[in-house]
């Protein structure tokens, strides 16, 4: 397996975008088998360059996250990156996860201050890390990953005093040693080339990759959106209200809307696509197809 690093700077050499897949952990073993007997042998067909897998509230899935990375790296040959949160972590802790990610040939690393599990509020661990920019600093300091961070090109849900007050506590994060960054969903393109704008002028030169989610399920996304603070442009939120109960057509408008984003992402200099799949693979790849990218 490779550093996603170095991956990408292979692609950008030949002016090809980086296209990466993010998947989270299954709630049961026929999602399980689905995922690797159907889900994932058709999203290969597309050949993305590297994937990741997420890490549950509270670090809920800590063990089945890496079981899933080191899955995917062995039976797939696919560069995947592992999450990993400060949340109800010591110092130590993180350094046994560390050291097991490392045994599993993982090679990367998200590296998220992490959120709470439901119905309780944000605190720090005692021993641990606070933020986000801690761990990676840490992660630099004594081990040998890759290290990607998180971007909210709205400004994120908790920092109250609004967008660039969050980029510049990004700007420190980066910093700290990240190599990559892969940004929350959005849906509209003014806000990631807003925050594109502001990292080049603070002299941040490590790629910045967009987020996409394709929308399939009208209330769903709304819940997500709520969730953590991407807002539905009128005309979107409109249409899927005209669409209403309708599934297929919702999912059509869905790829048809990512499809437009994606582009015009791409045009403007967008250095690749990260797809949030929620585990399923026809969307991405109808998207990909769209651009000519399958």
């Amino acid at each position: 397996m490779r550093f996603i690093r170095d991956i990408h700077a292979e692609k950008s050499t030949t002016g090809q975008p980086t296209v990466s897949l993010e998947f989270f952990p299954f709630k049961t073993q026929a999602g399980e088998s689905k995922f690797f007997g159907k889900t994932l042998p058709a999203l290969m067909t597309a050949k993305p360059d590297y994937a990741s897998v997420t890490y549950g509230a509270g670090g809920s899935t800590r063990e089945k996250t890496l079981e899933i990375v080191d899955q995917i790296q062995k039976e797939f040959s696919l560069t995947t990156m592992a999450h990993l949160t400060c949340i109800k972590h010591t110092r130590d802790e993180i350094d046994a996860i560390l050291d097991e990610v490392k045994k599993r040939g993982i090679q990367n690393i998200l590296a998220l201050r992490g959120d709470p599990s439901p119905g309780e509020d944000w605190s720090r661990t005692e021993g641990g890390f606070e933020f986000a920019s801690e761990l990676v600093t840490h992660i630099r300091r004594h081990h040998d990953f890759g290290v990607a961070v998180a971007a909210f090109p709205e400004g994120h849900i908790d920092c109250i005093e609004g967008r660039e007050v969050d980029w510049q506590h990004l700007v420190r994060k980066i910093c700290c040693g990240a190599d990559i960054i892969i940004t929350q969903m959005f849906f509209n393109n003014a806000d990631y080339f807003r925050l594109a704008d502001y990292l080049s002028e603070a002299g941040v030169k490590i790629p910045l990759f967009p987020g996409i989610i394709p929308v399939a399920n009208a209330a769903q996304i709304r819940k997500f959106s709520t969730m953590c603070g991407a807002k539905l442009p009128e005309v979107f939120a409109a249409r899927l209200d005209e669409l209403g109960d309708d599934s297929d057509a919702t999912q059509e408008y869905g790829i048809e809307y990512a499809t437009a984003q994606c582009r015009e992402l791409l045009d403007r200099g967008a250095p690749g696509l990260h797809f949030y799949t929620l585990n399923k693979s026809r969307a991405v790849l109808k998207i990909l197809t769209n651009l000519g990218l399958a």
